[in-house]
């Protein structure tokens, strides 16, 4: 438990959020292969607002990011950025895809859910995140995601 806590200048935190984004219209337009890039895309902005992704999965229609982060880290940009970079590359590396099912340049709901993690160990809602039913998984007969104590139903 004390390797959670971060340090920076005069405060010591163990800060984590679960962040969740629905894609526009929740249209199912996330690929397995989308799920992988968007995870080295959040990874990356991760890494350049100085947080930490914890873990990250998603389904067709949304994602579920679970990071750490520090106290002076202000998150509606930070997921105003998320949303917007996302999107663009998203947008810009799998065009067929998206085309598909947006017209406009548009990808994410203008609304997101997020939450501290304090309601249950992050060890659970780690769990919660990795049963996903990824859209690879979809037709493979895997079970269907448990719900997660503490949190939304899923944003629906």
């Amino acid at each position: 438990m004390k390797d959670d806590f971060v340090a920076s200048g005069r405060s010591v935190s163990d800060l984590k959020a679960h962040l969740v984004l629905t894609t526009k219209y929740r249209r199912k337009v996330l690929t397995g292969e989308m799920l992988a890039r968007l995870s080295a895309i959040v990874s990356g902005l991760c890494d350049k607002w100085d947080c930490k992704m914890i873990e990250f999965n998603g389904e067709q229609d949304h994602i579920h990011l679970l990071f750490q982060y520090y106290p002076q880290m202000e998150l509606p940009k930070f997921i105003s950025n998320l949303k917007s970079i996302s999107s663009r590359r998203l947008r810009s590396e799998f065009p067929e895809r998206v085309n598909q099912f947006y017209w406009k340049a548009v990808f994410w709901n203008e609304s997101y859910f997020i939450a501290s993690c304090g309601g249950v160990t992050v060890t659970v809602l780690k769990k919660y995140i990795e049963k996903q039913d990824s859209p690879d998984l979809a037709n493979s007969g895997a079970s269907s995601p448990v719900p997660c104590p503490g949190s939304h139903p899923d944003a629906d």
